[in-house]
């Protein structure tokens, strides 16, 4: 079988711009379904040598309260052929740190790099989920050199540094019922956006199943008769940029095994990828000259149900 990304039927979509109904003015912190976890991924670039790391930070729920890990690899395709002092290996390595102090610092080794990570989250504020909103700070530090930093508190190790990353994927985990509400934003310098998915009706015998996908109250994606239509995708524009909605509520909807889970990815588009076919030879060496990367920001949503549903 097809994975839900490359898997659609186009005619079973419906674009509409009517307004959400129903649960469609709650909050986040009101809807049945919450997060159990919530993972950033960032793309960090280094000044002295041009290097770029991925950044993982994954913030989570657990008995003791809200904690989070950390990974760092570095991406091998941007390494310029020549770095003094760094040897060349097959591969990228990632290491992964689970903190579990509300405040401290640790350094490690990943690939060929040394990692510095101060954090302070024993004053953090949160709201619904397990990501804080306020009143902490982590900072990452590669070779010598600020690579990520977080909150709104201020490090003294690193007060006078300012670190060049970019948030380019989200990955979140709900547990909970049909209706669920994020924000997230699509675009460099866009605003965030409200987004709300909802589904009703399950189970094989649903005669009346649909999938509803609202952005700032506003229906954007409307697909009906999930028995045949459990997974696919839609393009819709966001700020201007084109953001591809993928679905699939297949274990959600036929599973036996519990819980079942569905999958919810947006993904904007790239520059180069939202320009005309004429245009891709010249933006692609001007990608390349430039160092940037052509691939958008992803939000991707894993919804589990509750034990009891």
């Amino acid at each position: 079988m097809r994975d839900f990304a490359s898997c659609y039927n186009e005619h079973a979509v419906k674009v509409s711009d009517s307004s959400c109904s129903g649960t469609g003015n709650a909050s986040s912190a009101r809807d049945p379904s919450v997060q159990r976890s919530v993972t950033c991924f960032y793309r960090t670039k280094l000044q002295s040598t041009r290097g770029e790391f991925l950044v993982r930070v994954t913030w989570s729920n657990s008995l003791v309260g809200q904690g989070f890990s950390l990974g760092v690899e570095e991406d091998l395709r941007s390494r310029p052929q020549h770095v003094p002092n760094k040897p060349v290996h097959d591969g990228g390595a990632t290491t992964s740190l689970q903190i579990r102090k509300k405040k401290g610092s640790r350094s490690f080794v990943s690939g060929d790099s040394a990692v510095e990570v101060y954090w302070d989250i024993s004053s953090a504020r949160y709201d619904a989920g397990p990501e804080p909103v306020g009143g902490f700070y982590v900072a990452v530090v590669v070779d010598g050199e600020l690579g990520l930093r977080l909150g709104d508190m201020s490090v003294a190790h690193v007060n006078t540094l300012t670190a060049d990353f970019s948030l380019i994927g989200r990955k979140e985990q709900v547990v909970g019922s049909n209706v669920y509400s994020t924000r997230s934003r699509f675009g460099d310098g866009g605003r965030d956006h409200e987004i709300q998915i909802q589904c009703r009706g399950e189970g094989r015998d649903a005669r009346e199943s649909e999938l509803c996908v609202c952005v700032d109250k506003k229906k954007v994606v409307h697909v009906r008769r999930l028995r045949w239509n459990f997974r696919g995708n839609q393009t819709i524009f966001v700020d201007g940029v084109a953001v591809d909605m993928m679905w699939d509520v297949h274990d959600w909807w036929f599973s036996d095994a519990a819980p079942g889970c569905a999958a919810f990815m947006f993904r904007a588009r790239g520059a180069l990828e939202s320009r005309l076919w004429l245009e891709e030879e010249a933006a692609s060496k001007d990608e390349q000259q430039g160092g940037g990367k052509s691939s958008g920001f992803s939000l991707l949503i894993h919804a589990f149900k509750t034990p009891w549903q």
